[in-house]
């Protein structure tokens, strides 16, 4: 009988019927979620077969990746459009490197959006990202690869300059908002210009002091609103 169903679906042209699999519990390194036409939409990995990163239905090594395991979420075209990555390990002598990434991207481009927590010996912090990420027809992927050998070239005292002008034109992204905890274990909302300078900030200390800052362009404070002050 199935070869006679078999021979049918040959002959007329017809598709196999979709399979609807039922498991309790699957142990896998890697799931590759594809279109019909075999485009990846989303790959979830352990840290040992992590992908790189994709550009237009083309995979680039991401050494920097290598620690991680996680999901790459994958757009129409091809190419890479966020994805969620972890890590957590701690050495011999009891130093800590753990740390969680959850991004969205702008279209061929890099993080608009970044949920991150990040865990080590030095700091520990969690917080939002905003970010302001130019359009890929004005700085691509490839163009943000480029830049960093250009820079690298450079003496030391004359890449921040470098960095700056590219800042300027408008070829980079920049974070306009950013919540979070701070070093000395307070809060704080920073609210940032077009070139990522932060203008206004939202404080509140450990011992609870609330604040509000604002900032010119060189990092100035200019204004503060407080509960002692009361302006």
């Amino acid at each position: 009988m199935a070869a006679a169903l078999a021979a049918v679906f040959a002959l007329t042209g017809a598709r196999e019927p979709v399979k609807h699999e039922q498991f309790d519990e699957i142990t896998v390194g890697r799931i590759n979620i594809v279109e019909p036409d075999g485009t990846k939409r989303m790959v979830i990995s352990n840290r040992a077969q992590f992908p790189g990163d994709f550009q237009q239905g083309k995979e680039r090594p991401r050494p920097d990746r290598r620690e991680f395991a996680g999901m790459i979420f994958i757009n129409e075209e091809g190419t890479e459009n966020g994805g969620l990555i972890q890590k957590g390990s701690m050495t011999a002598d009891g130093k800590v490197s753990s740390g969680l990434s959850l991004t969205f991207d702008r279209f061929r481009q890099d993080q608009a959006l970044q949920l991150i927590n990040n865990d080590s010996a030095m700091h520990q912090f969690t917080g939002i990202k905003i970010n302001d990420v130019p359009n890929f027809k004005i700085t691509s992927m490839e163009d943000i690869d480029q830049f960093s050998k250009e820079a690298s070239k450079l003496p030391e005292a004359e890449q921040r300059a470098y960095w700056q002008k590219l800042s300027s034109e408008g070829r980079l992204s920049e974070n306009r908002i950013w919540l979070g905890n701070t070093r000395d274990k307070g809060s704080s909302l920073q609210l940032k210009d077009a070139k990522g300078r932060t203008r206004m900030m939202l404080l509140v200390s450990a011992a609870g002091q609330a604040e509000i800052l604002m900032l010119d362009e060189n990092g100035k404070t200019i204004k503060t609103i407080s509960a002692l002050n009361k302006e």
